[in-house]
């Protein structure tokens, strides 16, 4: 099944570790080369998707602490 057809509950979600405990935070999930997000409070709410590696450089900018 292409990254197109997959449901959101069918990705294997994860969260950050530090986020874990706070619940305010974002989950990743990735499938057929891109990046999937969504709000850990609403799952069955809206879910963005990126190219995988336009994810990996908004990650990498930001631990750079780069603001745009």
């Amino acid at each position: 099944m292409s990254s197109t057809q997959m449901e959101p509950q069918e990705l294997r979600w994860r969260k950050a570790m530090r986020s874990i405990a706070n619940g305010d935070c974002v989950e990743v999930a990735s499938g057929n080369g891109m990046a999937f997000v969504r709000d850990s409070k609403n799952p069955c709410g809206t879910t963005l998707k990126y190219p995988v590696s336009s994810w990996r450089e908004f990650i990498a900018t930001t631990r750079a602490g780069h603001i745009y």
